[in-house]
C-alpha cells in the first residue's frame, strides 16, 4: 500500500524544526499508532484525528493504520500536528492524492467535529518555514491574521478536515458550526483593552530626578531601582519606562511577537514597535519567573520581558530564590531550563526594573518618625535583595513622597515623547561607537574596552571608589558604563569626572 506523507513543524521553545509525518495503512487488526517519540498530547491525537476523519464522511480503515513523524530523536509535544496527521492518513487512503501536500507544511488542532482550531507559535514556525524554503502552508483560519505576519508565504486557511480535503480534489461531507469555538487556552491575558498604551511620562507629578534616572537607563540599558514610600509614583515611573526607550526595530519586533505567539498572547499586542513590560506579582513562582512545566518548559516572565522591561514591583517580597534565578539571565542574555526531555533555551535580553520600600511598613524616611518596624524587620526586608542581586543593578534612586500638587488639568514636566528622542539621539551614538563590536548601548560594552577607552582621570575616581570600597570590579564596570550614557547624553565624546563622579553616586545610593 502506499504511504501517505506531509510536512509539519514542532517547536522546541523557540527553535522549530521540520517534523515528515507519514502513514502507513497495512493488514492487521484495528489499530491505530503514533511513533516519533510524542509526548502524553499527541498521542491523544490518535481519537481526535479519527472521529475528526469520520466527520467528513471517510470511512477509517478497519485494519492496522500507523503514522510516523521524523526526526524520531526529537520531542514532539502539542495538538498542532493533528491535521498533518489527518491529512497523511487521509492520503495513504486515497482520499486524496498522494502528491498535492508534497512540501506542504500542514499544521492545526482538530476537534472530534473535524473543525479546525488555531494554535499557539505560528509565527516562529513561518519564520522557519521561510528560511527552509518551503512555500506553501496550510493553516487554521483563525490563525489567518497571525499568518499575514510574514510575507511570501503561500498560506491557505481551512475551518474543517473537509475544507483540506476538498482542497486537495477530494470529496467529503461536513458541516461547519456557526458557532466557533472560543479560543480561552491563553493564561496570561491583559488587564487593559490596550496593552501597547503605557501612558506618559508627564502624568507624573513630580519626581524629576526619578525621570532623569528613567531616561539614563533607557538611553544606555541599565537596571534600576527605587526605593521610596508607598503612593511615592515608583510603580507609575516604571509602567512609562516603554514609552521613553527607542523603538523596536524589525528584527526585535519579529523575536518579541513569537514570543508573544509562543505563549498565545500575540493577538492582543499584534507586531509592535513598543517594547514589551512585564510585572509579575511578587507572589510569582520560580518557575512563572524564569519558566518551566513537564516535559519541554515553557517561557516565563523574564522572556516574555525580553527587549523590554522586567518590572518587580514591591521587591523584596519577592522569594529569596526567585530573585537568585534573575542573576544568570541578567549577564548572559538568555535563560537555559533543564528538563528530562531536554534543555530548552529561551532569550531574556531585558532591563530589570525594581522598586522598594524603604522598610516594611514603607515609612522609613525623612527622620522616620512615622516608622513602626524593628531595625531587625528592616534589616530582614532588604536581605532578600542580597549583594550580588544589588551589584547588577546599575542605577540605585530614592523616591521621596510628593509635597505639593498644583490645581488644573494641564499635564506638567516633559512628555514621553520629548524624553524619546533624547534617548534615541543618545542610543544612536552608542550604536556608532560601537559598531565594530555588534553592541548597541553602553550597558553591552566590555570591562576591557571601558578601561582602554575611559580617560585616566576618570578612571582615578574608581579607582578610589575601589579603594574605599564602594565598588566591586563588576560595580566599577557599570560606573563606568553610566558614565559613558551620561556623556552621550550630554553630547560629549566620552566621559571626564564630573560623568564619572555622578555614575558612581548613582550606583552607590542603597549600599
Amino acid at each position: 500500500m502506499a504511504i501517505g506523507s506531509t510536512l509539519s513543524v514542532g517547536l522546541i521553545g523557540l527553535k522549530a524544526f521540520i517534523v515528515q509525518v507519514q502513514a502507513f495503512i497495512s493488514p492487521g487488526l484495528p489499530y491505530f499508532s503514533i511513533i516519533g517519540l510524542p509526548d502524553a498530547s499527541l498521542s491523544e491525537a490518535r481519537e481526535r484525528v479519527k472521529s475528526a476523519c469520520q466527520a467528513t464522511g471517510f470511512g477509517w480503515p478497519q485494519t492496522r493504520v500507523t503514522v510516523n513523524m521524523s526526526p524520531a530523536a526529537m520531542p514532539k509535544r502539542g495538538s498542532s500536528h493533528d491535521l498533518a496527521i489527518a491529512a497523511s492518513v487521509l492520503c495513504a487512503a486515497g482520499a486524496i492524492g498522494h502528491d498535492c501536500l508534497e512540501d506542504t507544511i500542514v499544521l492545526g488542532e482538530v476537534n472530534l467535529d473535524g473543525s479546525v482550531l488555531p494554535i499557539h507559535g505560528l509565527l516562529p514556525i513561518m519564520l522557519h518555514a521561510e528560511e527552509r524554503g518551503v512555500r506553501k502552508m496550510i493553516v487554521p483560519h483563525r490563525n489567518l491574521d497571525e499568518a499575514s505576519m510574514v510575507d511570501g508565504l503561500d498560506v491557505v486557511g481551512v475551518r474543517h478536515v473537509g475544507e483540506l480535503i476538498e482542497l486537495m480534489g477530494g470529496d467529503a461531507t461536513y458541516t461547519i458550526p456557526d458557532t466557533p469555538v472560543t479560543d480561552e487556552t491563553t493564561t496570561d491575558q491583559s488587564p487593559t483593552s490596550h496593552p501597547n498604551d503605557c501612558g506618559d511620562m508627564n502624568e507624573v507629578l513630580g519626581q524629576e530626578h526619578a525621570k532623569w534616572a528613567l531616561q539614563v537607563a533607557a538611553a544606555g540599558g541599565h537596571n534600576l531601582i527605587m526605593t521610596g514610600p508607598p503612593g511615592s509614583g515608583k510603580t507609575m515611573l516604571a509602567s512609562r519606562m516603554p514609552g521613553i526607550m527607542c523603538p523596536l526595530n524589525e528584527a526585535e519586533q519579529l523575536e518579541v511577537a513569537s514570543i508573544r505567539s509562543l505563549c498565545g498572547i500575540l493577538p492582543q499586542y499584534g507586531i509592535t514597535d513598543m517594547p514589551p513590560f512585564e510585572a509579575p506579582h511578587h507572589t510569582a513562582s520560580t518557575a512563572a519567573l524564569v519558566g518551566g512545566g513537564s516535559g519541554i518548559a515553557v517561557p516565563g516572565a523574564i522572556t516574555r520581558a525580553h527587549r523590554g522591561i522586567l518590572f518587580l514591583d514591591e521587591a523584596p517580597e519577592f522569594s529569596a530564590r526567585a530573585l537568585q534565578t534573575l542573576r544568570e539571565p541578567l549577564e548572559s542574555g538568555y535563560v537555559a531550563i533543564s528538563r528530562a526531555k531536554g534543555t530548552t533555551y529561551y532569550p531574556a535580553r531585558f532591563q530589570l526594573i525594581m522598586a522598594a520600600n524603604p522598610c516594611p511598613c514603607g515609612y522609613a524616611y525623612g527622620n522616620g518618625e512615622r516608622c513602626t518596624c524593628r531595625e531587625k524587620d528592616r534589616i530582614k526586608y532588604f536581605s532578600r535583595l542580597s549583594g550580588p542581586i544589588l551589584d547588577r543593578i546599575d542605577i540605585q534612586i530614592e523616591v521621596p513622597p510628593v509635597e505639593r500638587i498644583n490645581p488644573g488639568t494641564v499635564p506638567s514636566g516633559e512628555s514621553s515623547h520629548a524624553i524619546r528622542l533624547r534617548v534615541m539621539v543618545a542610543r544612536q551614538t552608542a550604536r556608532e561607537r560601537f559598531r565594530e563590536f555588534g553592541w548597541v548601548c553602553n550597558a553591552q560594552a566590555t570591562g576591557t574596552w571601558l578601561r582602554a577607552n575611559t580617560s585616566t582621570k576618570a578612571i582615578e575616581l574608581v579607582n578610589h571608589a575601589l579603594a574605599s570600597e564602594r565598588l566591586s570590579l563588576r560595580g566599577a564596570d557599570r560606573a563606568m558604563r553610566l558614565a559613558w550614557t551620561l556623556s552621550d547624553l550630554s553630547g560629549k565624546t566620552s566621559p571626564g569626572p564630573e560623568e564619572m563622579m555622578q555614575g558612581i553616586s548613582m550606583r552607590t545610593r542603597l549600599t
